[in-house]
């Protein structure tokens, strides 16, 4: 597809324009949001503030990407941990773009992993529990009357319940053992299909005018392809935990939204109306994928806290390490 003059005439006014005056929004329920069906996504004041305070940054770095590109096309992917408002921020950076008359898109990476999510959820437990027994195994703790233990704590659930370690001493083996087999899967290729959303970030960037893009819901039957016109588009929006990953490529500007262990464990038990806090299992695949975040971090264009401050790599690493102690 061919850039035509007009299009070359809206990337100048952009840069002219800077910096950026914030558009009122009257309705937020009228903006479009990300593709992941039945995601149910509510954008209030704070994620509003947080947009407006990335928006001018991000025109910084994106004027100049679109206008390296042949085709005046940018992918930006909105990566970060549970909570912090990936799907409302990149909504708004959508929605922004195309006030602009940057037409921009905004797909949910989470429509990309290999299994649906139920199934996906139990590969992560399967993969748990066996890379505990394994690793009880290899250490020569997998004894007479161990395994009526295991199975009792594993049907309870708590067999991931760091507490009962200090009943069953051996259950660290287990714990540690299956934490590193789950790490060898959570944002890896075994769980994400990183090549078909890279394809579409190749196709979208050579120009292609319609692509096929996954819908996945959580059962058998709820998993479709739509053909999504892209024709007046010059930016493609991910919002996804694994935006930032380093098996997907195409990616021009990775924006990671922090947030500590701490805040997020706030945020989940806020949004609990009993006030439960997530299960062990939970919180040990948010523990991981907090580290994968960390490991991926240096790549970021622009990172922006829990409490909405534009953080420089140093002081991201900084506030990290503090939080470990």
């Amino acid at each position: 597809m061919n850039v035509n003059k007009n299009n070359e005439n809206v990337l100048e006014n952009i840069a002219i324009s800077t910096p950026w005056a914030p558009v009122k929004i009257e309705d937020t329920d009228s903006i479009p949001k990300g593709d992941m069906p039945g995601d149910k996504i509510k954008i209030g004041p704070e994620h509003i503030k947080k947009a407006q305070l990335i928006f001018p940054e991000l025109l910084d770095i994106l004027i100049p990407a679109l206008n390296r590109h042949p085709n005046k096309r940018a992918v930006i992917a909105v990566c970060g941990g549970s909570g912090v408002g990936k799907s409302e921020i990149a909504s708004l950076i959508s929605y922004y773009l195309n006030c602009l008359n940057v037409g921009s898109y905004t797909l949910s990476g989470d429509n990309y992993p290999n299994r649906i999510p139920k199934y996906n959820d139990a590969e992560r437990l399967r993969i748990y529990r066996q890379s505990g027994i394994k690793g009880l195994i290899f250490n020569g703790q997998y004894i007479d009357g161990r395994h009526q233990i295991i199975r009792q704590l594993q049907d309870s659930g708590n067999d991931s319940e760091p507490e009962y370690v200090k009943t069953y001493p051996w259950l660290s083996i287990y714990q540690n053992a299956g934490r590193n087999g789950l790490k060898n899967y959570l944002g890896t290729g075994n769980e994400i299909d990183f090549n078909e959303l890279s394809a579409i970030i190749s196709q979208f960037k050579n120009g292609e005018d319609y692509i096929y893009l996954k819908r996945m819901g959580r059962e058998e039957t709820e998993l479709w392809y739509e053909k999504t016109d892209f024709t007046d588009k010059k930016v493609l929006v991910i919002e996804w935990t694994h935006g930032n990953s380093h098996n997907i490529q195409g990616v021009d500007i990775p924006i990671l939204l922090n947030s500590t262990p701490q805040e997020t464990l706030e945020h989940r038990r806020s949004r609990n109306r009993d006030g439960a806090v997530d299960s062990s299992f939970t919180t040990m695949v948010l523990g991981i994928e907090q580290e994968m975040l960390i490991s991926q971090a240096s790549k970021a264009k622009l990172i922006l806290s829990k409490n909405g401050d534009l953080l420089s790599y140093h002081d991201f690493i900084r506030i990290m390490a503090q939080e470990q102690f």
